[in-house]
């Protein structure tokens, strides 16, 4: 029963912590495109030759 007054309070830091960087993540507009990127590798835009 002790254990869970050390886990408990600790747990809750720890979701705070991963909520923090999410929504840091999403002010600095880490999920905006998601797509762009996995169209730009599909075009083939090195040609040789050029």
């Amino acid at each position: 029963m002790e254990a869970l007054y050390l886990l408990v309070p600790l747990s809750v830091l720890v979701v705070a912590g991963a909520l923090w960087v999410f929504f840091g993540a999403a002010d600095s507009g880490q999920f905006d495109d998601l797509e762009g990127p996995a169209y730009r590798v599909l075009q083939d835009d090195d040609r040789a030759g050029n």
